[in-house]
């Protein structure tokens, strides 16, 4: 990064590289929509660029570009709750990841179950699913997720736990 803040174009486009599929993935598990997340890991990385001078040397990479990402996400989420165009069942069928249901019983059976979690997680208040994806699918720290939504250590402890609950309370008839 200190190579791209100094403006090295090609040291930009290997952070691209790099960390475009991890910032893809953490903003489809967000918007739930692949389209959508796309869109906005590109906007992501101009951003990135645009602000590379306000990077500090020394401090961690990746919670900074997790806020930015996350930051897009919720503009992007506001948007849509002010625009509701599409059902949660289309807005999850489009962004979900493909489930593969050829193979019998045993693969439908994990393809419900997938539905399922993604719907649950769907469902959840937007800060603790921020929370929740940050850490158990991109596994940042607490206190580098705090960095990334602008938040304290404890308040991520407390989303992450609050996450957890309610998709055990939802996710319990379908166990």
């Amino acid at each position: 990064m200190e190579c791209a803040r100094a403006g090295d174009e090609s040291a930009f486009a290997a952070l691209m590289e790099r960390w475009e599929i991890p910032v893809k993935s953490l903003l489809a598990r967000i918007v739930l929509n692949a389209s959508e997340a796309e869109e906005l890991a590109q906007e992501t990385f101009v951003r990135l660029w645009r602000s590379r001078g306000d990077f500090r040397p020394g401090a961690a990479f990746r919670p900074w570009l997790f806020a930015i990402a996350v930051n897009l996400a919720r503009n992007r989420l506001r948007w849509w709750r002010r625009r509701p165009t599409v059902e949660l069942g289309e807005w999850l069928e489009a962004g979900g990841d493909a489930v593969e249901t050829a193979g019998g019983a045993g693969a439908l059976e994990r393809a419900e179950r997938i539905a399922s979690v993604q719907a649950a997680i769907a469902a959840l208040p937007a800060d603790l699913r921020e929370a929740l994806v940050l850490f158990e699918f991109e596994e940042l720290s607490q206190s580098e997720i705090a960095a990334a939504l602008g938040t304290t250590p404890k308040a991520v402890e407390s989303r992450v736990a609050r996450a957890r609950a309610k998709l055990r309370r939802s996710l319990r008839p379908a166990l």
